[in-house]
């Protein structure tokens, strides 16, 4: 791992480096991020495009192999009210690989808030307020 930082952007050489970019980001939003998950096709792949509404709360991701749409989250219940975007690295690429932090309530494995981190660059992507019954079950369907 070696994540660096140059003029405000982060560099990460594997999918690791989204872990330690997501602590850094959320111990700024005072939620730390302490259970992680990247993000793995059925299909074994680990390059997607990232759709995401961090306003409603909702995101999702595609792979590049065999195009299958997940979720993250619990985005049935408001992709419907969303307007996702597609995400674009500052290199104009829409591939990326991606890993979701969560922070949890103390004494519990229940999520408080969801960081979805991506490395084309390496950063957080996304992050909203989430109230979710043992992370457990949310970091695996990512």
């Amino acid at each position: 791992m070696a994540l660096r930082h140059e003029n405000g952007v982060s560099f990460g050489d594997s999918q690791l480096d989204i872990r330690e970019e997501l602590i850094r980001y959320s111990t700024d939003n005072v939620y730390v991020a302490e259970k992680f998950a990247d993000c793995v096709c059925s299909c074994g792949h680990r390059v997607f495009t990232l759709l995401m509404d961090d306003n409603t709360g909702a995101a999702a991701h595609i792979c590049e192999k065999c195009e299958t749409d997940h979720g993250i989250g619990d985005p049935d219940e408001y992709y419907d009210e969303a307007e996702p975007w597609l995400c674009e690295c500052l290199c104009e690429s829409e591939l990326f690989e991606i890993t979701v932090g969560v922070a949890l309530y103390v004494d519990s494995e229940d999520v408080r808030w969801i960081y979805i981190g991506a490395r084309c660059l390496t950063g957080c992507y996304g992050d909203w307020k989430m109230q979710w019954n043992g992370y457990q079950t949310l970091l695996a369907n990512v």
